[in-house]
């Protein structure tokens, strides 16, 4: 391995570790989850005036008071994702699945003279972070990511002479250099899965008649993986008589370069929300809730690995790992929802405010000394997001005579980034049936099909850009027990 004056490796030890953490991190762990109970997901998540089973944990916990019997929930999930990638007008397709058991728990009514008291525990996963990418074209402009890395003076291009250092006249060093003028093929895979886990505590009172109050408090654990394979191939010969470094006679005909990105992230934290519903009539409900800002702390671990190959001979890199802890705080989510219940059929809808510049890399025992600057990292946030209103409706209608509810809904959540055209906002049809087997037993399976668009850099802005058409399906199935 070749080495540099010191000087240029003390300026170079975080360069490659400090593009892992961005505002991506925060807005991942922010933006609500679809997970949840099959009867919610049927009805678009459209809950917050309902909340009559356990899903009141996520949507609103003074639903809760609603329930008499004693009362086991348990739901699976399945989740599918399509990217249909466009790179320099080639398209390629990749997809990935993912089943979790996504929710469980017990509500435990307390007798009381008048009103009513309602505890439930339990389990819920409403954060699926399963997501996938593959491109593959060639890129015919004077721009790679070997001539990114050169720019910066990263190390990983140096050592895997790929470029070379420039001396001033006294043999000084000045900066890093490379011979390498784009028109390479460019190809690569992300694959990125995990989930974020809630173990909950909830209490639901009726203080008035018809008007109830909750709470929920969650502890939270999950991890994030990602792992990026990327690749430069010379697939034109271009470089095929090309010395990369004049110094070394070795590094001539690039053939290949490729890198290697793996984080392993362990998310732990705490969440808490407050709720209200009230009956107005027998027909007519309101719920509003407020979810505080929820404090994560992650423990990443940042990999990098690379290689490079020419006519005779070959260079490798890594692997390298950075360990970092850092918190993220998200905002505050205000919601408001109705619901008219009459003739057989529910018709409900929420709309939910969230702020995402409120979003904040914050504090920790690392924090100070990591090498990363922060504060550019919040300014980002701020300069990046806006405030968006989500919005959920949906149907159930009971059909008469009959066990059988069928339900339909719509979801749309604006993309939170305020530049982003409206195509870049996530839309969802859900539909939904469930079946009364016995008294004490019911069951609910719900659909929810969603598509929305997105991009993504390889390096710099707009230099080697991915157009992605995103398809995602879920299925969800529980299973309700009255005791």
């Amino acid at each position: 391995m070749k080495i540099k004056y010191f000087a240029a490796i003390l300026i170079m030890v975080f360069i490659t570790s400090i593009k892992a953490q961005d505002y991506n991190d925060a807005l991942r762990l922010s933006q609500p989850g679809i997970l949840t109970g099959a009867r919610a997901l049927g009805m678009g998540n459209a809950y917050t005036a309902l909340s009559n089973d356990l899903s009141a944990a996520i949507f609103n916990p003074a639903g809760f008071a609603q329930i008499k019997n004693l009362e086991f929930d348990g739901s699976i999930n399945f989740n599918s994702l399509s990217n249909n990638t466009t790179f320099f007008a080639n398209q390629t397709k990749y997809s990935s699945t993912s089943t979790n058991l996504s929710q469980f728990g017990f509500v435990f009514p307390v007798p009381t003279s008048q009103g009513s008291m309602v505890f439930a525990f339990g389990f819920y996963q409403n954060m699926d972070f399963n997501k996938v990418m593959k491109f593959d074209g060639f890129n015919p402009n004077n721009n790679s990511m070997i001539q990114d890395l050169t720019g910066t003076n990263d190390n990983l291009a140096y050592d895997l002479a790929l470029s070379y250092p420039v001396n001033d006249a006294k043999g000084n060093y000045l900066k890093d250099t490379t011979l390498i003028n784009g028109r390479l093929n460019q190809s690569g895979k992300i694959i990125q899965e995990g989930r974020i886990n809630s173990w909950f505590a909830s209490g639901a009172f009726e203080i008035d008649k018809d008007i109830f109050v909750g709470a929920t408090l969650d502890l939270i654990s999950g991890t994030y993986k990602s792992n990026r394979d990327y690749l430069e191939n010379d697939i034109k010969n271009i470089y095929a008589n090309v010395v990369l470094d004049p110094s070394d006679p070795t590094t001539k005909g690039l053939q290949t370069f490729y890198l290697n990105e793996m984080r392993n992230l362990d998310i732990t934290g705490w969440d808490a929300q407050v709720g209200i519903l009230a009956k107005l009539n027998p027909y007519v409900s309101v719920g509003a809730t407020i979810k505080f800002p929820r404090t994560y702390t992650l423990k990443d671990v940042y990999t990098i690995n690379g290689s490079s190959s020419f006519a005779n001979t070959g260079f490798i890199y890594g692997p390298s790992s950075d360990r970092l802890e850092y918190d993220v705080v998200t905002p505050y989510e205000f919601t408001l929802g109705g619901a008219f219940t009459g003739n057989h059929i529910t018709i409900s809808a929420d709309v939910k405010l969230i702020d995402y510049t409120q979003m904040e890399f914050t504090n920790t025992p690392s924090f100070e000394n990591s090498g990363i600057d922060w504060a550019q990292r919040n300014q980002d946030i701020k300069d990046s997001m806006t405030t968006v209103i989500n919005i959920n409706v949906g149907a159930e209608y009971s059909i008469p005579n009959s066990n059988v509810n069928v339900r339909a809904g719509f979801m749309y959540a604006p993309s939170a980034f305020k530049s982003d055209p409206s195509s870049f906002d996530k839309k969802y049809f859900t539909l939904g049936l469930g079946y009364d087997a016995t008294n004490n037993i019911s069951f609910s399976v719900a659909y929810a099909y969603g598509w929305w668009k997105d991009y993504g850099d390889n390096y710099s802005v707009g230099l080697s850009r991915t157009s992605q058409d995103i398809n995602i399906s879920n299925a969800a199935l529980t299973m309700k027990y009255n005791f």
